[in-house]
């Protein structure tokens, strides 16, 4: 039988619950137990497809094509194993699925109510994991904070399962913050007090707490912690603020989280961690040789949680690497042909970023030429694909008028268009091209260098596709087709050969990138920005030297 941890959170939101969630589950694999994690969303929406990443940030997609919570992302890439839809479970999922049975009789009457009909879905979604047999410890991460109204269905099912499993197959860890005064130049615990005591009335009493702060826990706070929240010392955990969130996980190996937790789930024998990989990471991180400079040109640069998983992708990649990836934010909207040279010219490396929508199109366009014209090392995912396609045949096949249906409806070159399947869709979410899909490539090809396969498969997430119509006149005129999707022939990345870095590829390969798997896309691409700036440096010095003369 699977044992279960619960994640909970008080005082504020946005504390790093999925990061501590996603560590401790990284010790627990390390020492070889077999772990995964969920998240548990308290919002009504059934899941993120349809939220505006201003909202709710980027929306990570699962080989199986469900679209989740960002923090899904952070469990891979911690722990490299996929998640399903069955990791991320909504209050609109709850919901749904009770009132469909309802509907079908399945009740035999009875008055549906949140207890015990809501929570005991909810109990079986927490559950579903671990019956599977597959894994030993199960996480579940509780989003919102406590005290909040939509949470409150979920906390009564942590206490039910509290009651209902043996005392050693639960533990409850409880994830607070523990605010520094500068004017009183004093730590305060008492919002942490407030909030596990609002979080054992409800009836579920936390095991372990881990405290988020800025500054050291002395051992007098810890002990004061522990005394008001009946908790043992040993049990109140320091979350430091880390330089970068692959730090966490070794912090909380010298907390002791996973050791408290294992003895918490009457495991007393275990192995030491395996952490070497992990360990030869965050060497690499933090001591590059170089630094390089990545445009990403997006729609939501305000945010930096809209792109997350290609910033973490970045990461990954210089450490491989062995340099630091410094990206520059730069909103489509602020491009134009005019100052499209002063905005980019100082770069190594451009990524255009996925999106929706019609804003800051014309923007993307542009620095997509500018980056074809002056040999910059060029990256386009998604919608940055399609920009990199209409960007070529208005300035190299001769057609002005291309374009997306996406943005232009009525456009004569409808070099982008939406796929024949979709145009009969009229529902918004969960219904675009989802999940993982094989793709053939060239031989070759630019594609197949960095793969080093024939065959791949990559995560989707669009309704629009490359116009295959178009395609013989991109190939003849030096854009090619090099990966094209096995079942239904539509073109999965175009590269134009001869140039430095130029590719762009209908699915993200941001999705699967780990620590330990880095997406190949970003490394070649960081290794193409990195030789464009030693190349560049190489032209600078002398002329450097000549002015200094």
């Amino acid at each position: 039988m699977a044992k279960y941890i619960f994640v909970t959170g008080g005082v504020t939101s946005s504390l790093g619950k999925g990061i501590i969630a996603a560590s401790l589950a990284k010790l627990l694999q390390a020492r070889g137990f077999r772990v995964t994690i969920q998240k548990l969303d308290p919002y009504i929406n059934v899941d993120p497809g349809t939220m505006n990443p201003y909202e709710h940030g980027e929306c990570y997609v699962t080989e199986d094509g469900a679209e989740t919570d960002l923090d899904l992302g952070h469990y891979e890439r911690f722990l490299n194993i996929h998640t399903s839809q069955a990791n991320n479970v909504t209050t609109g999922k709850i919901y749904q699925t009770v009132i469909n049975r309802e509907r079908a009789g399945d009740f035999l009457g009875k008055t549906v109510q949140v207890v015990p009909h809501i929570t005991d879905e909810i109990k079986r979604r927490m559950l579903l994991l671990g019956e599977s047999g597959e894994f030993d410890i199960v996480i579940t991460e509780i989003g919102g904070t406590v005290g909040d109204i939509e949470s409150l269905p979920f906390i009564e099912a942590v206490r039910q399962l509290q009651w209902q499993l043996p005392d050693d197959d639960v533990v409850v860890v409880h994830l607070t913050l523990i605010p520094y005064l500068r004017a009183a130049k004093e730590l305060k615990t008492k919002p942490t007090q407030h909030s596990v005591k609002m979080l054992s009335e409800t009836g579920v009493h936390p095991d372990i707490i881990v405290c988020r702060t800025e500054e050291p826990l002395n051992n007098d706070i810890k002990r004061k912690i522990a005394l008001f929240c009946n908790v043992k010392p040993e049990a109140v955990i320091e979350a430091m603020d880390a330089s970068t969130i692959y730090e966490v996980p070794m912090a909380m190996l010298q907390e002791k989280l996973d050791v408290i937790c294992m003895k918490k789930l009457g495991i007393n024998v275990f192995p030491e961690p395996n952490l070497q990989n992990w360990k030869a990471f965050l060497d690499k991180l933090k001591f590059p040789k170089g630094r390089i400079t990545i445009g990403l040109i997006g729609k939501y640069v305000e945010l930096q949680d809209a792109y997350k998983s290609i910033l973490e992708s970045f990461i990954h990649a210089g450490a491989v690497n062995e340099v630091k990836v410094q990206v520059v934010n730069v909103h489509s909207e602020h491009i134009t042909v005019n100052n499209v040279a002063e905005k980019l010219g100082s770069l190594d490396g451009l990524l255009v970023a996925p999106g929706f929508g019609h804003r800051g199109i014309e923007g993307k366009i542009a620095a997509v030429k500018y980056a074809r014209e002056h040999d910059l090392p060029f990256f386009g995912i998604c919608l940055g694909m399609q920009m990199a396609v209409i960007e070529f045949a208005r300035n190299v096949l001769g057609l002005p008028d291309a374009h997306s249906t996406e943005m232009d409806s009525n456009t004569s070159e409808p070099v982008i268009d939406m796929m024949e399947e979709q145009k009969k869709i009229k529902m918004m979410g969960g219904t675009m091209r989802l999940g993982s899909y094989t793709c053939d490539i060239k031989e070759g090809s630019l594609a197949e260098t960095i793969y080093n396969a024939n065959r791949i498969t990559e995560r989707h997430r669009h309704r629009y596709e490359f116009n295959n119509e178009y395609l013989e006149d991109f190939e003849g005129n030096g854009m090619i087709a090099s990966g094209i999707n096995v079942d239904t022939g539509l073109v999965e990345i175009m590269e134009i050969p001869g140039h430095a870095f130029f590719i762009g590829v209908q699915y993200h390969p941001e999705l699967k990138s780990t620590v330990e798997k880095p997406a190949p896309l970003f490394v070649h691409f960081v290794a193409a920005a990195k030789k464009y700036n030693e190349e560049k440096q190489t032209i600078e010095a002398p002329l450097l030297q000549s002015e200094l003369i």
